[in-house]
């Protein structure tokens, strides 16, 4: 497993996200968008787009990390269901989304995206489930 020492992360998912914390591999980051609990897990390496543009032991290690935000995840906030998913369309950078999903919320049951403009957590709120969730990946 290597992160790059020259990673950056895309410049929309920097302005999209805050910074969670950094595992071995990937950075996670919380979307600005309080209406779903949602996290991105990027590696961090220089030039990836695809899952397979990891090493063998590497796409192993990511979906472990992923794992471990997903379980976090799920344990702060009890979804109805998790979504994974790494699609790419519009960020080339190589990213995973975990969504904590819940038969509430109004995108259910279809996908999160394009639906109605995020609504960003204030600052305090952002910095407590940050910290919540920080503490589950430590």
């Amino acid at each position: 497993m290597t992160a790059a020492p020259t990673f950056a992360l895309d410049p929309r998912l920097a302005a999209d996200t805050r910074v969670v914390t950094d595992l071995p591999l990937c950075r996670v980051l919380l979307m600005r968008d309080r209406t779903y609990p949602w996290t991105i897990v990027v590696p961090r390496q220089s030039g990836l787009a695809e899952i397979l543009d990891l090493s063998a032991h590497d796409r192993a290690w990511l979906f472990d990390e992923v794992s471990q935000v997903a379980e976090a995840l799920r344990a702060e906030t009890a979804p109805t269901k998790l979504n994974i998913a790494a699609l790419g369309n519009q960020v080339r950078q190589l990213h995973v989304h975990v969504i904590a999903r819940f038969d509430s919320d109004p995108a259910w049951p279809g996908p999160v995206w394009g639906k109605a403009p995020p609504v960003d957590y204030a600052d305090d709120a952002a910095e407590a489930f940050i910290a919540k969730l920080k503490a589950r990946l430590a």
